[in-house]
């Protein structure tokens, strides 16, 4: 059991780690002026650092097998917690915007490998939308394999993770194959000093911007981990597959960049335009058109992986946690999946300088929530919770806090993010006056700062104004009786004895006791 659990989270991590995105973010580090060995070096930091969050984020579903949805009552309130669910939906939709986009154009390469014709069909849309007719019709069939795959329940995806990983993997060792034999070594840029005119803040930069791009991923990791069987069960996946996927893919797609530029001219930052000018510049040969085909579909087969694991599923969750009674996690999908379309994923994936832009933005609230979370359940309250009262939505729970709004959660946050505004404004529009230099160069560490400063100021607040309840822990439990008059229990995969430790129980059980409070027995109900 606990190696199928083990797969199941590194399953994870492998689709998350693996992907156009990841390869995209080393490649992007060099359009930003970054030289080929400084790059590495972030991707493999910010790898590391992804791993350390996804563990302590995740920390709680393995103790108290609580999701994100549940867990943000404990910090922001029974009411309050409405807002980080309802900001990751956002997120996660706005993620999903820029992934099938990927998704689209990859569909777009692939079919004009078969036909050639369809890579130079007319354009009916204006130059400036950043969008083309090919590319519509591209995420229009990308979407049409996409929505099917909601219907598959989590724990049946392991096999398509493993496929997806494969075919990913080949048209990554592909390219590399490519561009490495062709430009007899992995390209000059290699040789060359970084064009930025700061290294360490574009390093701290691309770190940063790592951090954020995961950042949705790594806060919720507590949606995947509460399906442990024990405590620290998926911390070794997290701790090695998180580092190593996203590691190695950024480095691979920095090799082949450096190497294509050589051979081509150009950055090609992302893997999609790539393979589509391999084909321009072999003249749609036989043999280029069958390695972009080949190429093409692991890239298509690794956004529906990602779209699901990633966006899909949590964002479901989050939407059915919001409204229950009418969303579900597949029709939760469906929203994500038309707001991300909504979006306009073509107009922030434009250039380069702009995607960074973008997952930095994203990356100011992600890094709020997550230091608010962190300081509130590892510091504050060291990892006690009364489960039963995340559960009870009145005045009687220990987390209703000022009519279900925690306050202190507010302050925090609000003190994270402002000093990030003013910079986000100034990198997306590109304002380079001279007064907002140092709010520019606060914004390139956006997670550091976000995450720090919000950390500090729930820890501060909460200690001079303590919440009420530090220090309670309970387990889910609800007492009943029976029509014989034996008390029965309800409780989750927590302790049913002194000293026994875990159930072992994957579900939930009734517990019968004795009088004297003596356990009788334990009956399996889900």
């Amino acid at each position: 059991m606990w190696k199928s659990r083990l797969r199941y989270i590194s399953g994870y991590w492998t689709v998350s780690g693996s992907c156009i995105f990841a390869w995209t973010i080393g490649s992007t580090l060099l359009a930003f002026g970054l030289s080929p060995q400084q790059a590495i070096a972030c991707v493999v930091v910010g790898g590391i650092l992804t791993g350390l969050l996804a563990v302590a984020c995740g920390w709680m579903g393995e103790r108290q097998q609580i999701g994100f949805t549940v867990a943000s009552r404990f910090s922001w309130g029974m009411r309050g917690s409405y807002f980080p669910v309802l900001l990751r939906a956002f997120v996660g939709s706005m993620w999903f915007g820029m992934q099938s986009f990927w998704g689209g154009q990859a569909t777009r390469v692939l079919i004009g490998a078969i036909i050639p014709g369809f890579a130079h069909m007319k354009n009916y849309f204006a130059e400036s939308s950043h969008l083309t007719t090919n590319d519509f019709i591209g995420v229009v069939i990308w979407y049409a394999a996409f929505i099917p795959l909601c219907l598959i329940p989590p724990e049946r995806l392991q096999k398509p993770f493993a496929i997806s990983f494969v075919l990913f993997a080949s048209s990554c060792i592909g390219m590399l194959i490519w561009g490495v034999e062709n430009a007899h070594g992995p390209g000059s840029m290699f040789h060359k000093p970084a064009s930025t005119p700061s290294v360490t803040w574009g390093m701290l930069y691309g770190i940063s911007a790592i951090l954020g791009a995961w950042g949705a991923g790594t806060l919720a990791q507590s949606d995947w981990t509460r399906y442990a069987n024990r405590p620290l069960a998926p911390t070794l996946s997290q701790l090695v597959a998180a580092p190593v996927t996203i590691a190695v893919t950024a480095i691979v797609g920095i090799i082949v960049t450096s190497a294509a530029n050589d051979l081509l001219g150009e950055i090609m930052w992302n893997p999609i335009y790539l393979i589509a000018a391999i084909q321009e510049e072999y003249e749609s040969s036989a043999r280029a058109r069958v390695g972009v085909f080949f190429a093409s579909v692991g890239m298509v087969a690794t956004q529906l992986a990602i779209s699901v694991v990633l966006n899909s599923i949590s964002t479901g969750m989050d939407m059915a946690g919001l409204c229950p009674k009418y969303i579900n996690i597949v029709r939760g999908s469906y929203i994500m999946a038309f707001i991300g379309f909504c979006s306009q994923p073509w107009q922030l994936l434009a250039t380069a300088t702009k995607f960074l832009s973008v997952v930095s933005g994203f990356g100011i609230f992600m890094a709020s929530l997550t230091g608010i979370m962190l300081a509130d359940y590892h510091v504050i309250r060291r990892h006690k919770l009364k489960i039963d009262d995340l559960y009870t939505g009145d005045p009687g729970s220990i987390y209703w806090y000022w009519h279900g709004f925690n306050w202190r959660a507010v302050v925090a946050f609000v003190s994270g993010v402002w000093p990030l505004f003013p910079g986000l404004i100034a990198s997306i529009n590109n304002i380079t006056h001279p007064g907002l230099a140092n709010w520019i160069k606060l914004f390139n560490l956006t997670f550091f700062v976000g995450l720090a400063v919000s950390f500090a100021s729930m820890a501060t607040v909460c200690y001079i104004w303590p919440p009420r309840g530090l220090g309670e822990e309970a387990p889910f439990i609800s007492h009943m009786q029976r029509a014989d008059g034996v008390d029965s229990v309800l409780v989750g995969r927590e302790d049913i004895a002194a000293g026994q430790g875990r159930s072992g129980l994957d579900g939930v059980v009734r517990v019968d006791l004795k009088d004297d409070g003596a356990l009788r027995g334990v009956e399996r109900v889900v």
